[in-house]
């Protein structure tokens, strides 16, 4: 059998009752980092009790995880296998999806833990009224990737969460001042850590409440590009049978973008 165990983001205490019992019987640990998880199952033997079988470490990473997955074969899942990422919940910008496909195109039986996830934590603490939510995880670092991926996540009508690195922090908040200055959005810092800080407001006023050098791990909310309460966004405008530039001309004064580069977004998509 194979479980997905999340692991805490941060605060150790977040770890659940249940994800400290399938520890607790796992012959084979799938770890994004073994030294990580040797670490963190050091920590919850001598704060939490935890007691193990001893079990098997394996290196399972985004770099590795094709072919492990490639190479594995029935009778590997009759231990009690258990995959953890470094921290949060597996398959949320880590590996674990091609695991669970692989049970699923097998037969063999699995489980998911529900747990520590940095996403939804951020999401409902940016208190942003749009309950639709997209996830883009890191996005490109640079290019027209990088353009591209950040315009679909300003304009896509739905509140919109980010990860991004503090090496990269100021850009894109400059970037969203440059596409859409009123926009608001939400910064968490080290989500249940010691030194979490939550930022709010327009992206200007959210660079000016940081530290001059910005560290830590950072989850970005970006808002709706419709407000609480509106009554219209850009996914009911392009349902509409209109023209695209007729519609890229509405869009544009609901999200302030551009209405000539609006225009050409529609035309890409």
């Amino acid at each position: 059998m194979l479980s997905l165990v999340p692991t805490p983001i941060g605060n150790i205490s977040d770890i659940s009752i249940r994800s400290l019992e399938v520890l607790s019987t796992a012959d084979i640990i799938l770890c994004e980092d073994t030294r990580v998880t040797k670490k963190l199952i050091h920590l919850l033997k001598e704060r939490h009790g935890l007691t193990t079988t001893e079990p098997q470490f394996l290196s399972l990473h985004s770099h590795n995880e094709a072919d492990f997955v490639a190479s594995l074969t029935l009778d590997f899942f009759t231990a009690n296998v258990v995959y953890v990422s470094d921290a949060g919940m597996p398959g949320i910008s880590d590996p674990g999806q091609l695991l669970v496909r692989y049970c699923l195109d097998h037969g063999i039986k699995y489980d998911i833990l529900p747990g520590a996830n940095a996403v939804l934590t951020a999401f409902v603490a940016s208190g942003f009224c749009e309950t639709k939510m997209l996830f883009f995880g890191f996005l490109p670092h640079k290019g027209n990737d990088r353009s591209k991926a950040l315009q679909e996540a300003l304009f896509n009508g739905y509140t919109t969460v980010l990860y991004e690195s503090p090496k990269r922090l100021d850009k894109l908040l400059q970037e969203i001042h440059q596409l859409t200055p009123d926009r608001r959005v939400f910064c968490a810092k080290e989500i249940t850590k010691k030194y979490q800080s939550f930022y709010h407001g327009v992206p200007l006023q959210v660079l000016g409440m940081m530290e001059s050098e910005i560290r830590g791990e950072w989850v970005v909310v970006i808002e709706a590009s419709g407000s609480c309460g509106a009554s219209l966004n850009e996914m009911d405008i392009l349902a509409l049978d209109i023209p695209k530039k007729a519609a890229s001309k509405l869009i544009a004064k609901i999200t302030g973008e551009n209405p000539k580069e609006c225009y050409t977004r529609l035309l890409n998509l």
